[in-house]
């Protein structure tokens, strides 16, 4: 496992949206965020008026979940958003390996490309269920499906064949 975990934007909003935030401690332990990442999904000087935005205002202040930074300049990548760049340069500084919990196509790629792990939504939801945090992981699909949250139908599939649920 991965000595230092980031997070970007949309693992926590979408684990956020079905309950799921909780079970990153006992998956990771603490987990990073840049503090870019912070700005996009807690607004300025909120007391988190919306469930996403309480959850992780609450994961914050239970210490686990942490702010990270100050963020590198280099590696320059220019084509990703402020918060998967950072989460990118954040895990390329680190002495030991690192794991991004990251979600969006192109950020992944970069990630891949510059050697570091990547796992998405879907991922934490089987390992959720791999180490018997959730009773089922494709409850978990349906939930976060109906807050409008899209994972793939293919990555949903290969998940749940992985943890038996096919």
């Amino acid at each position: 496992m991965a000595g230092f975990v980031l997070t970007d934007a949309s693992p926590l909003i979408g684990l956020a949206r079905v309950d799921g935030l909780r079970w990153l401690q006992p998956l990771f332990g603490v987990v990073w965020i840049p503090a870019e990442v912070k700005l996009e999904v807690v607004s300025a000087g909120s007391t988190g008026g919306f469930a996403e935005e309480a959850a992780i205002l609450h994961a914050l202040a239970q210490g686990w979940l942490q702010i990270c930074g100050p963020t590198p300049l280099e590696p320059t990548l220019p084509d990703l958003d402020e918060g998967e760049a950072a989460c990118i340069k954040l895990a390329l500084s680190q002495p030991h390996s690192a794991l991004v919990l990251m979600d969006e196509r192109a950020g992944r790629a970069v990630a891949q490309e510059w050697g570091l792990q990547v796992a998405g939504t879907a991922a934490i939801i089987g390992i959720a269920r791999s180490r018997g945090l959730i009773r089922s992981a494709s409850e978990v699909f349906a939930r976060l499906h109906a807050s409008d949250f899209r994972i793939s139908a293919d990555v949903i599939r290969t998940i749940l064949k992985r943890v038996g649920e096919s």
